[in-house]
């Protein structure tokens, strides 16, 4: 309970923080409500003169591109932490971390918020909405969506991340293959096939960032509940692992601070 405490306590600081500078928060949110719908703008013009790609129509695409954003929006304003998390091992600043009887993974996840991922959350709510997908039936699965998504977004930042502790700087290659797993997430699974479509669920796993929680959307079917959940907690138990059995080898960057 205390760390739960702990960690609402963390998140609202830095919620609150976000907020300080209104301009310049309202203004990054903007923003990137505009880039998501005028990439999504694509689809439009590909379906206004395609009635299907593979069985997937214009509602199912925007529900797509709605969870992923959503999920990403989420993870980016509770846990942007994680996305920096291979500079702060190379570079010693884990420190700091160490020194606060509270889960050094745990801090450093929510050490950040990203003021663009509520433009994420609210195009992503956008696009849902406009998919035609949503009703009173299958509300309980929209809210849980992406939440799922946020989930594995940050499990698989924390686990590309962790692999400096062997590797050494790769913070931007890090960011790279998260952007790209995000990347994988907007476009449809059925333009996946043979050993791509494995890829996507084990090395890349970008069906658990989105193509599985929209499919429990889409279908609301328990057998898609339990792959997706089981499929996020998997990950999530493989990243903590391996951040946890780097951690046993990391150096410390000799830094002095300590947060409050």
């Amino acid at each position: 309970m205390r760390t739960a405490r702990f960690l609402l306590a963390l998140l609202a600081t830095n919620i609150k923080a976000s907020f300080a500078l209104r301009g310049a928060f309202w203004l990054q949110a903007g923003f990137m409500v505009a880039n998501n719908l005028i990439f999504f703008t694509v689809w439009l013009i590909f379906f206004d003169r395609f009635d299907e790609i593979r069985g997937w129509r214009l509602g199912d695409m925007a529900l797509l591109y709605g969870v992923a954003a959503s999920s990403f929006g989420l993870a980016v304003i509770l846990a942007d932490g994680v996305r920096d998390l291979a500079r702060m091992i190379v570079e010693g600043d884990l420190d700091a971390y160490l020194t606060q009887p509270k889960p050094v993974l745990l801090q450093a996840a929510a050490s950040r918020t990203l003021p663009s991922g509520w433009g994420d959350v609210i195009s992503g709510a956008v696009l849902i909405g406009m998919s035609g997908l949503v009703s009173a039936s299958n509300l309980a699965w929209v809210l849980l969506a992406p939440l799922l998504g946020a989930a594995a977004v940050t499990s698989i930042a924390v686990l590309v991340c962790s692999l400096a502790f062997w590797i050494g700087p790769m913070g931007h290659l890090a960011r790279q293959l998260i952007e790209f797993t995000v990347l994988c997430a907007v476009y449809p699974t059925s333009i996946f096939s043979g050993g791509m479509r494995i890829v996507i669920f084990t090395v890349i796993p970008a069906a658990f960032v989105s193509h599985l929680p929209a499919e429990l959307i889409r279908e609301g079917d328990p057998w898609v509940l339990v792959s997706a959940v089981g499929g996020v907690a998997l990950i999530a138990a493989m990243a903590i692992g391996l951040f946890h059995r780097g951690l046993r080898r990391y150096a410390s960057g000799n830094r002095f601070g300590v947060r409050a």
